[in-house]
């Protein structure tokens, strides 16, 4: 299963491993790839609808802290 590649695995591994893992897994990296990408997605398409409801196209970094906490 061929995916686009947005964020590189080894940022995840970046994550993980300032999170305090001394090993981190091929599987371990994809899957937070998986679930981070999936997180991005809805909370651009939440800022993106915040953005048109405002009367802009442009997507701004309010819009992305708002969308995130809901």
């Amino acid at each position: 299963m061929a995916t686009k590649k947005l964020l590189p695995l080894a940022a995840m591994e970046k994550i993980m491993r300032a999170a305090g893992a001394s090993r981190v897994s091929e599987d371990a990296k994809s899957a937070l790839k998986e679930v981070l990408e999936d997180i991005g997605q809805e909370i651009a398409a939440k800022a993106n609808q915040l953005a048109l409801h405002s009367g802009r196209k442009t997507i701004k970094a309010s819009d992305i802290k708002l969308a995130a906490k809901e």
